[in-house]
């Protein structure tokens, strides 16, 4: 099997979505893509399916950037272990309504992925079988991984500066 270059993927991505595939880079030769959540399902199937083959979901996780206008970007790593190459997909959804179809339709495996997505980032997997946390305690009442709380504890005294001489 021959292996695919990241422009024949680009190339076959472009000729099938046009205009909702965007902000193409490739940060150490690994092709990085954003794309729309009405669409997310439809393109991780078209990398499954095609020629590509895109066989293997390496992992389903999310970032929260506060200071953007869309704050959650849920991130998908594919691999085609048959072509032997990688593939990131970004889809950016809006942090107070942190909705996007589930890939369950496609893996099994996005099954515990989005879960654990769900439980740290607070994203809700539309149509995913059974959805709820994974790690934390289910009486919690925040979702640990969003950026929505100072990085310090204001009343810590080890840290002063008089203590120190400054």
């Amino acid at each position: 099997m021959a292996e695919v270059t990241n422009t024949e993927i680009l190339a076959a991505l472009t000729a099938k979505f046009g205009a909702k595939i965007t902000d193409v880079n490739e940060p150490y030769g690994l092709l990085t893509f954003e794309t729309t959540k009405d669409v997310i399902i439809d393109v991780l199937r078209f990398l499954k399916e095609s020629d590509t083959n895109f066989n293997f979901l390496t992992d389903i996780t999310a970032v929260h950037y506060p200071e953007k206008k869309h704050g959650i970007a849920v991130v998908y790593h594919l691999h085609s272990m048959v072509k032997k190459v990688r593939v990131r997909v970004k889809v950016f959804i809006d942090e107070h309504h942190p909705t996007i179809p589930t890939a369950t339709v496609l893996w099994n495996a996005a099954n515990w992925m989005e879960r654990e997505t769900y439980d740290f980032f607070g994203v809700k997997f539309e149509g995913h079988p059974d959805l709820r946390r994974i790690l934390n305690m289910d009486e919690l009442g925040v979702h640990p991984m969003l950026k929505q709380y100072p990085l310090e504890d204001p009343n810590r005294v080890d840290k002063k500066d008089e203590y120190f001489g400054r």
